[in-house]
């Protein structure tokens, strides 16, 4: 499987960043799994959201894509030039003036973190505030240090090394493992105490990051010659991208702290269920959208703007790939999603409503997610065009339809709730995210009309997504009914079908009496295998666009 999908994502260095990211997703996915096992859904696991997306903001806003649209084109063009040691000053002078913005960003976060925990979580109890808001003094400084990490990476992403730049965020994930495992279950802390502890690793894991980053990243450029001066040659222009890149990732990042208040304003758990979807939702997002993207970048930059044909060529292949490989992830998470929700989270504290509403938030954002993934290719077309404008404007717009649509739906779906008496929770969440990706789609055609009148047509065949669509979904249909042979109906999905079709209820044992990974295993292994065998019988292995 995994051959397979390097070779899918070979060429210009996607298969080496799908390979870094894979790596990085799987410590993720394993991180999650053991704060679900902790904290479940609820008070601890809705702090622990809460503090730790408050600041990434920030680091999302100044670190990794924002600097690698800024730098990567100016970095670029000079290694091409064969101008190494004007490449060297000017990296060094990026990461001086970085440092400057990322420390001082970091003490106000921890001065004002009382205030910008009362300001986002308003209807919170005072203990749950007063706890957000030790958790978020910790977590500012790792902020800063993580947006450091986001200069190695654009330098790097630049010299093609592009395994090493995204692995590099592994090692986050493996201390924040390390420290819960050793602390849960060695020391056996209680759920207030290994949230402390929790929040220093994720500090310690920072450190760590940057330290195997950062020496890559020098090791690989030779040295740097450190500075925060704004005369070195590049800096200016790298700045005039800079800002307008702000503005694009700023719209979004508004959207993920106006995101952040509305899920302060719904029932308690919402923040924690939120949280556990989008790291699902964001792992083909990231495996795929940003591989590709991050991989791109660097080559259209390298190209003539007036060569057309090159550029639409390229960026159809692009997204002819993201085509393959996201459609899948599409189809399994609304057929399939409470499978994968329990198999990746229910331990431990994590019961059987945590996972029913989990699957409904993941299922409302998995409808976006091929407009996601093909819009991260988009923008950094534009970006390599030299124009970070358009994306900011289309992004903020993007921002405003999500919360037009999700605001009201949150409210709506949190007077339903799911689960047994005494463990309930609300479908608010749901609302958000079909919020979100109903922008996300809006996003993709507004990024696409300007960018065809620049670089001519680069669309996806309506063939390659009706195949695609269809191969993920009779690989889903099969994949319910294999179990069924061996007598048993594993997953939600399945049980409602069999139902609906017997006349009778529905299986009240979505496992099937086999346990979360198990029911897991049996459904999601030939789900994979069928695809790839039915996307073979469709003619889909051919990663060349086909004529619109």
């Amino acid at each position: 499987m995994l051959t397979r999908l390097s070779n899918r994502l070979r060429g210009s260095g996607a298969s080496r960043v799908g390979a870094g990211i894979l790596l990085s997703r799987i410590l993720g996915l394993v991180r999650e799994r053991a704060i679900a096992h902790f904290f479940g859904v609820g008070f601890h696991a809705d702090i622990w959201r809460v503090a730790t997306r408050m600041p990434n903001v920030v680091r999302y806003l100044i670190g990794e894509g924002t600097l690698s649209a800024s730098m990567v084109p100016v970095y670029s063009r000079l290694l091409a030039e064969g101008r190494q040691e004007e490449a060297r000053r000017f990296a060094g002078a990026c990461l001086g003036i970085l440092a400057a913005l990322a420390g001082a960003i970091a003490l106000l976060g921890v001065l004002l973190a009382p205030v910008i925990v009362q300001v986002f979580v308003p209807r919170w109890s005072p203990e749950k505030q007063e706890a957000t808001s030790g958790l978020v003094r910790v977590i500012f400084p790792m902020v800063g240090v993580l947006t450091l990490s986001g200069w190695a990476m654009t330098v790097l992403d630049s010299h093609r090394r592009f395994f090493a730049s995204y692995a590099g965020s592994s090692m986050w994930n493996l201390v924040i493992v390390v420290a819960l495992v050793a602390g849960g279950i060695r020391f056996g802390l209680g759920q207030d105490d290994l949230l402390v502890v929790l929040a220093w690793a994720a500090l310690a894991g920072g450190v760590v990051q940057f330290a195997v980053q950062g020496f890559a990243a020098l090791k690989t450029a030779g040295g740097i010659d450190l500075s925060g001066g704004f005369r070195t040659e590049g800096v200016r222009e790298a700045v005039g991208n800079f800002v307008p890149v702000v503005a694009s990732r700023g719209a979004a990042n508004i959207g993920g702290w106006i995101e952040l208040f509305m899920v302060g304003l719904l029932a308690e758990g919402a923040a924690s269920t939120l949280g556990y979807a989008q790291t699902l939702y964001l792992v083909p997002i990231s495996l795929f959208g940003i591989s590709i993207a991050a991989a791109e970048l660097p080559e259209l930059s390298r190209l003539n703007p007036e060569s057309r044909t090159v550029l639409s060529d390229r960026v159809s292949r692009a997204l002819t790939r993201l085509t393959r490989l996201t459609v899948p992830a599409v189809v399994g998470f609304l057929l399939l999603g409470d499978i994968v929700v329990a198999g990746m989270y229910r331990t431990g504290a994590f019961g059987r409503a945590d996972t029913l509403v989990t699957w409904g938030v993941l299922a409302a954002y998995s409808l976006g997610i091929y407009a996601s993934a093909t819009s991260r290719t988009l923008s950094s077309t534009y970006y390599a065009l030299g124009d970070a404008r358009t994306p900011a404007r289309i992004a903020a717009l993007r921002v405003g339809i999500s919360v037009a649509v999700g605001l009201p739906l949150m409210f709506l779906l949190d007077q339903r709730v799911v689960g047994d008496p005494g463990r309930t929770l609300g479908l608010g969440p749901v609302g958000i995210a079909l919020g979100v990706s109903a922008a996300a789609w809006i996003e993709r055609l507004l990024l696409n009309g300007p960018l065809v009148r620049r670089i001519g047509q680069h669309a996806v065949s309506r063939s390659a997504v009706v195949s695609s669509a269809t191969a993920a979904v009779l690989a889903a249909a099969l994949a319910m009914v294999l179990p069924m042979l061996a007598g048993r109906t594993v997953g939600e999905a399945a049980g409602w079908a069999r139902a609906l079709a017997a006349g009778g209820t529905v299986s009240t044992d979505p496992e099937a009496g086999l346990g979360p990974l198990p029911a897991a295993l049996v459904t999601l292994v030939p789900y994979c295998a069928l695809h790839l065998v039915f996307e073979r019988l469709f003619g889909l292995g051919d990663s060349r666009p086909r004529a619109a």
